[in-house]
């Protein structure tokens, strides 16, 4: 909308009064805040033809007011640096500690849970553990457009309660999120429960004391780091780029795994080479990879002892076509002009050790599993179509229009076998981990 005002076409967004303050705060991101809105009460999504027409129709004052009124851009302001300092007193330090953590909630800055004080002191000993500066930007962070310097990253690291290692990785972690080829607009601003999965490889990530072995995923003190890297990813989404809750973030249930989802591959019990060399990373690189996942699902299996055997069990976690990624190349790929790209959809499966060298006994490597998954995971057309649109498949691939004709052939989940990611993490006994992607993964080095 912004782009067709700004070269004379005038637009009007239908918008749900759910989404109005969502709405206005994109246009500001985007600079030109004031874009007229067709307010409807409710979403068009899951209503019939005949209703949303009567919502349209109810709304056509304001359609015709929006196409006819001009939009103007609003005039900058003028604002003085800000160098404020908080300061909070109380009856004792923990009193004033309370009452840091009612403001910083109430600022919005807090993921809910309590907070350390990212003091001077504090914030200092993380700057230390980095070559780069103070105010060097690392990215911009959308939805809010936010310049994510190495300050404003170790001052959210320290509210997670990161220590000077910790740094380094959440800065290659926010470089992965800045990539336009996540698409992270998308992700951020969502009504999906789109959290940030981190998986670290290599000897920085060992050295942060990072948990790749029982309980990866947490809690408890042998995935505190874990914990803490994946809550610093999600403060900085928030407090950087604005991914705040009911302002952008439009998420409808929400998900546990959004407060943090972080861990390394179990590169010392893993049969095949680490997962970032499978990406074209150095076996001594250090690396941070970011996958936005809707959900997880258990790969449970204690009986199999055959790789064959573990892919049907693995199978029937891929399909499940009530997640949005599944079948989703059918009607598309995700696309972001400023990258060039499409994204596909990937999966991300965390295989345990033990399932792991079932595989390899076997001679089985990644690409073997991948192609075994990729036949295996597969759904009846009439199936994998339910939740999606038939008009959005005749655009995207009017080469498969053949498929109406044949609705119980079985159909992949997936677009390619190289969709499905594979890790090695965790301890003893056969139980995995299967993440319902959204796009692709993106994997940087650990620079500093």
């Amino acid at each position: 909308m912004v782009e067709l005002e700004r070269r004379g076409i005038p637009t009007v967004l239908f918008t749900a009064q759910t989404f109005v303050h969502d709405a206005h705060r994109s246009a500001a991101s985007f600079g030109l805040a004031g874009l007229p809105l067709a307010v409807v009460p409710l979403p068009f999504t899951n209503q019939t033809p005949r209703d949303i027409q009567g919502m349209a129709e109810r709304a056509f004052d304001q359609v015709q007011a929006g196409l006819t009124r001009p939009v103007e851009a609003p005039k900058a302001v003028e604002r003085p640096p800000l160098d404020e300092r908080l300061r909070y007193d109380g009856d004792d330090l923990l009193d004033a500690w309370g009452r840091m953590q009612t403001d910083f909630l109430a600022r919005g800055w807090s993921d809910g849970f309590p907070l350390v004080p990212p003091t001077e002191r504090a914030v200092a000993a993380l700057l230390r553990s980095t070559r780069r500066g103070p105010a060097d930007p690392i990215a911009t962070l959308e939805p809010g457009f936010g310049i994510a310097t190495v300050e404003k990253l170790a001052i959210n690291a320290v509210m997670a309660g990161c220590g000077p290692e910790h740094l380094p990785l959440l800065i290659a972690a926010v470089r992965c999120l800045a990539e336009p080829k996540m698409y992270i607009r998308n992700k951020a601003m969502s009504t999906g429960p789109h959290a940030p999965l981190v998986l670290v490889n290599g000897p920085k990530g060992r050295a942060a004391n990072l948990n790749s072995g029982m309980c990866a995923l947490g809690p408890g003190a042998p995935s505190a780091s874990n914990t803490v890297l994946g809550r610093a990813v999600r403060l900085t989404m928030m407090n950087v780029g604005h991914t705040y809750v009911g302002v952008s973030d439009m998420d409808t249930i929400g998900s546990p795994l959004k407060y943090s989802l972080c861990c390394a591959e179990n590169e010392a019990e893993s049969p095949w080479e680490p997962y970032h060399v499978s990406r074209g990373f150095a076996r001594d690189a250090s690396t941070v990879t970011v996958h936005f996942v809707y959900g997880i699902c258990e790969l449970h299996d204690f009986r199999s002892t055959a790789p064959d055997d573990l892919v049907q069990v693995f199978a029937t976690a891929a399909t499940n076509v009530a997640q949005v990624g599944t079948g989703l190349w059918l009607i598309g790929r995700r696309a972001d002009p400023r990258s060039k790209t499409e994204e596909k959809e990937h999966n991300t499966l965390f295989i345990c050790p033990e399932h792991a060298q079932v595989f390899a006994k076997a001679g089985w490597g990644r690409r073997e599993i991948q192609a075994a998954l990729y036949r295996a995971a597969r759904l009846p057309f009439r199936t994998m179509i339910l939740n999606k649109e038939p008009k959005a498949m005749a655009t995207a691939h009017p080469e498969l229009a053949w498929l109406a004709d044949h609705p119980d052939l079985p159909v992949p989940v997936v677009e390619e076998p190289t969709c499905f990611d594979i890790a090695v993490v965790g301890a003893a006994a056969g139980r995995g981990a299967y993440f319902y992607g959204a796009g692709e993964p993106v994997t940087m080095p650990v620079e500093d």
